[in-house]
């Protein structure tokens, strides 16, 4: 064996031009640019939460009728919450492909409605509108699967952060899609459509090859730089608040819209500076290391170390023997470790989810869709209709990041489980739908940030245990099997129960004042008895889905107790002792040409000693 021990010395030299492409490259290729090119692509992806604002074109310029318009936003809400296609597609093909897919769709559609609402087609059949919708909002669930599911795959050991922040900016997209096309097309709400075909796809394939998976590497301040993303994120919510307030009171002009926009534009992409530091600061302390080195050992042997080994075995994937699909449905792996789809969906434990988030999701939506209506009944003025979505929009938003980061340092400090908190946002819920039901005087204000933060607040956390439990191999599909838990407890409790019982109310007051059935041209029911019933049941079921909860809480407990980010810690490990082992330095983030030129001004410069 024969051992080669140089002793190297060296100096930092100047930056040159090929110093600042390569840190260029760097950055654009980095994990922090990935994910302020996820930030971006949902926050253009909240097309679904705008049908306020283009209702009414619709309904006026087809001749529809309201049943008609409230079939139209159930294919909207349909067609936003059902991502199994999309999650299936994201596990068999790269990021790119959803993403494009998604662009494709988002494009198509909402042209085609705008075409439809401005006469340049001829009017379409009922069925083709509801096409029209549900194919441009299903877009929004390939944006969701290709930016948000590649973050928590890229950030495993912070995803309840990347959860709250990536969701939380889908909350905003709705006020931040407002602000940007009243610039483009002032007033014109017709032309709000044709702005949502064409910005969320223009976003997505503009930054398409920069969402992908990249290799795990542990850092350790990385919670810290996604705090820094989350005050920039509120500093563009504060904005947008102070801003929705002034255009309520004044009446904004053309200029003072596009000044408006430029504002929102600069903080949508200021998180390019926390990346660009970010990444800064990782070249410099990855030089400062290879600097620090006192010795290069070049070792030649004919079998490696046995620590290299042993690492080496242990990064290695072992062949397992084949087994069925179908074969261990009910044999499900411990929690933590990847299930199969079909181990997961027929899990107790995603059951139990699958009707907590039936309960709490859908009873939060159902006060959320009937705002405007609970408002009217209950004698508010009109223009206050505006404040309440405004106060949804800005608490969404809130719930999202705040359920997201706080889960994630209670979860690592105090071993504090997801599911226990899911429980708590469901009971805050509770008191929503009481202040609805028994509308105190000014309640709606109250209930209206209660159901927006709720609402927010539960999707991180559901996600979040999604991956938790059932791993990450299969997340695509199991977190769009998540979301259409929105859907199907929409429709029971808005559609089959609220609705119905808004209805026959409303019939009664017509029936009392003598009117007969064919002057029923408008059901409109006013009086806090409208939704009383309707909450109180609304109120009964997030109880029961609080009692589901616990149950949930009490099978994981175990399982938050333990280490549950300690395989990620492992697989970065490894991968890392892989990487060195390598023996690349560009592997381990030093541009290859740094590398030869660093080998040969210390080549020359070395004193070589040789030990046989």
């Amino acid at each position: 064996m024969k051992m080669v021990v140089a002793q190297i010395r060296g100096g930092q030299g100047g930056v040159g031009w090929k110093e600042m492409r390569g840190f260029g490259l760097r950055v654009i290729t980095g994990r922090w640019f990935m994910a302020f090119t996820s930030l971006l692509i949902q926050a253009v992806a909240g097309a679904t939460y705008m049908f306020g604002l283009y209702s009414t074109d619709i309904k006026t310029s087809l001749g529809y009728d309201q049943t008609t318009l409230n079939l139209l936003s159930f294919s909207k809400d349909f067609g936003g919450s059902v991502g199994i296609i999309s999650g299936l597609i994201n596990e068999v093909t790269p990021p790119w492909v959803v993403l494009s897919i998604g662009a494709i769709m988002n494009f198509f559609g909402y042209f085609m409605m705008w075409l439809a609402v401005t006469g340049s087609i001829s009017k379409p059949p009922v069925w083709q509108m509801c096409m029209y919708i549900f194919i441009g909002a299903n877009s929004q669930s390939f944006a969701n699967t290709g930016a948000l599911v590649t973050s928590v795959k890229n950030f495993p050991e912070s995803r309840g952060s990347v959860l709250g922040l990536l969701k939380g900016y889908v909350g905003l997209s709705g006020a931040i899609l407002t602000q940007l096309y009243r610039a483009f097309y002032g007033d014109n709400s017709k032309a709000l459509i044709l702005f949502i075909a064409w910005l969320p796809a223009a976003v997505s394939i503009i930054f398409l090859r920069t969402i992908r998976i990249i290799k795990t590497v542990r850092q350790e301040n990385e919670l810290k730089v996604f705090y820094h993303l989350l005050y920039v994120s509120l500093g563009l919510a504060g904005v947008l608040m102070a801003l929705i307030i002034i255009q309520n009171r004044l009446n904004f002009m053309r200029i003072e819209n596009s000044i408006s926009a430029s504002v929102v534009a600069v903080l949508l992409f200021s998180p390019v500076a926390v990346v660009v530091r970010e990444e800064f600061n990782l070249m410099k302390n990855k030089r400062q290391a290879l600097n620090d080195l006192p010795q290069l050992k070049v070792v030649t042997e004919k079998s490696p170390p046995a620590e290299l080994r042993a690492a080496t075995e242990a990064a290695t994937p072992q062949t397992e023997k084949h087994v069925s699909c179908l074969e261990n449905v009910f044999k499900p792996p411990n929690r933590g470790e990847d299930y199969t789809i079909l181990q997961a969906l027929f899990s107790i434990d995603m059951l139990i989810l699958f009707a907590v988030t039936t309960c709490g999701v859908g009873g939060t939506l159902t006060a959320i869709d009937n705002l405007g209506q609970i408002a009217a009944s209950q004698g508010y003025p009109r223009h206050a209709t505006t404040t309440f979505v405004s106060l949804v929009s800005i608490w969404n938003y809130l719930g999202r990041v705040v359920s997201g980061f706080s889960s994630e340092v209670l979860l690592t400090k105090y071993k504090i489980p997801r599911p226990l908190l899911l429980t708590i946002v469901l009971l805050i819920s509770c008191v929503g739908h009481l202040l609805i039901a028994f509308a105190v005087p000014n309640s709606l204000y109250f209930a209206s940030v209660i159901m927006g933060f709720c609402f927010g607040a539960q999707w991180p956390l559901v996600f979040a245990i999604i991956s938790e439990i059932f791993g990450l191999k299969y997340y695509s599909t199991l977190y769009n099997f998540g979301a259409i838990a929105s859907p199907v407890g929409l429709y029971i409790l808005n559609v089959a129960i609220t609705g119905k019982l808004y209805d026959e109310e409303a019939r009664k007051q017509l029936e009392a004042l003598g009117r007969n059935r064919k002057e029923w041209e408008d059901l409109t029911c006013t009086g806090v008895q409208c939704y009383r019933t309707a909450f109180i049941m609304m109120t009964a079921v997030s109880v029961f889905g609080c009692f589901v909860s616990l149950v949930l809480v009490l099978r994981t407990r175990k399982f938050y107790k333990s280490d549950i980010y300690k395989k990620f810690r492992e697989d970065a490990t490894a991968a890392e002792i892989g990487m060195t082992s390598g023996g690349n330095g560009s592997e381990r983030g030093v541009p290859a040409e740094e590398v030869q030129t660093r080998t040969t001004a210390a080549t020359a410069a070395a004193t070589t000693t040789i030990v046989d």
